[in-house]
C-alpha cells in the first residue's frame, strides 16, 4: 500500500517507550459527498474506522469499525487499497512516551440501507453521527473550528486525505 504522507509531531522522547496501534478506515464517496463520522459534541469529521484488533486483518477491522461507527455495511468484494498515513506523536497513554499509528485507508462500496450503530463509550459521548459531507466543508470544519480536546493531528490527517482524494478526482467519478 502506498504511503500518502507522514505526520511526525516531534514532541516526544525518541528513546522512550512506544505505544503502537494501527487503524483501518473506510472511504465511501456518493454523489460527490464523503461518508464521514461527525462528532456532534466537538464538531469534527473523520472517516469511519478504527483500531485493528490482534489477529484481525486490516480489511476486516475496517469493515467491522465502519459498521459500528457509521452503521454502514461495506461490500467486501468492493474493497480497494487507497493508501496509508504514518503518524507519530507524544502519547496520552501513561505507560508510553509516544504513539505510533499507521492509518490504512480503503475505497469501498456500501450495501443499501443502514445498520445499527454500535458505538463505544467515547464515540457515544461524542455523539458520532453518519453524515454525507462535501469535502471542502469537512476540511474547513476540521481546520477552523474549536474542537475542545479532540486531537488536532488526527483532524489534520483527515483533512489532508480529503484534499488528496479531491486532487486525484475521486469526488468527480464513480469507482
Amino acid at each position: 500500500m502506498r504511503l500518502l504522507f507522514e505526520m511526525d509531531a516531534r514532541d516526544y522522547d525518541r528513546n522512550g517507550v512506544a505505544f503502537i496501534r494501527h487503524s483501518a478506515r473506510c472511504i465511501y464517496i456518493k454523489d460527490g459527498l464523503a461518508a464521514m463520522a461527525h462528532s456532534i459534541k466537538y464538531d469534527y469529521y473523520k472517516f469511519p474506522g478504527g483500531g485493528i484488533e490482534k489477529g484481525e486483518s486490516r480489511e476486516d477491522a475496517m469493515i467491522r469499525e465502519t459498521r459500528e461507527e457509521a452503521g454502514l455495511a461495506v461490500v467486501p468484494g468492493s474493497v480497494k487499497e487507497y493508501g496509508y498515513v504514518h503518524r507519530i506523536q507524544k502519547s496520552d497513554n501513561k505507560d508510553a512516551d509516544y504513539f505510533v499509528q499507521d492509518n490504512y485507508y480503503y475505497l469501498c462500496e456500501i450495501e443499501e440501507g443502514l445498520q445499527v450503530q454500535n458505538l463505544d463509550a467515547y464515540e457515544a459521548d461524542e455523539k458520532f453521527t453518519l453524515e454525507y459531507v462535501e469535502p471542502d466543508r469537512a476540511i474547513l470544519v476540521n481546520r477552523d473550528v474549536n474542537h475542545g480536546p479532540a486531537d488536532p493531528i488526527m483532524l489534520e490527517r483527515e483533512a489532508r486525505v480529503l484534499e488528496l482524494l479531491k486532487k486525484e478526482g475521486y469526488f468527480n467519478r464513480a469507482f
